[in-house]
């Protein structure tokens, strides 16, 4: 027997609940100095809810070559990323036009 999403109610395998938060989400990529001057780029707007957060944090440390979690709704990446975050966002299945970057 198929799973069911307990979301829309379709089996795993039709689920579209992913996709369409992934359309109407609202994504901030913005800059932050922390202590002793270390930046950090964190990306609020996520849908922790449909989207697998450590998931994506994962594919875009891996991607860009650094460290970083995914905690309080919020992805943290280690050091000045705002230049190529988007692009990367962008192959993960969001809309270009949701992503505003500070």
């Amino acid at each position: 027997m198929a799973e069911i999403c307990p979301v829309c109610g379709l089996p795993k395998d039709l689920c579209v609940c992913e996709q369409i938060s992934k359309e109407s989400s609202k994504i901030t990529v913005r800059l932050e100095v922390r202590r002793f001057g270390k930046q950090t780029t964190v990306i609020e707007g996520i849908d922790p809810k449909y989207n697998d957060l450590q998931k994506i944090a994962q594919q875009l440390k891996t991607a860009l070559a650094c460290g970083g979690t995914a905690k309080n709704g919020a992805i943290i990446l280690q050091g000045d990323h705002r230049d190529t975050i988007k692009d990367k966002l962008i192959s993960l299945g969001f809309k270009e036009s949701s992503i505003e970057i500070q």
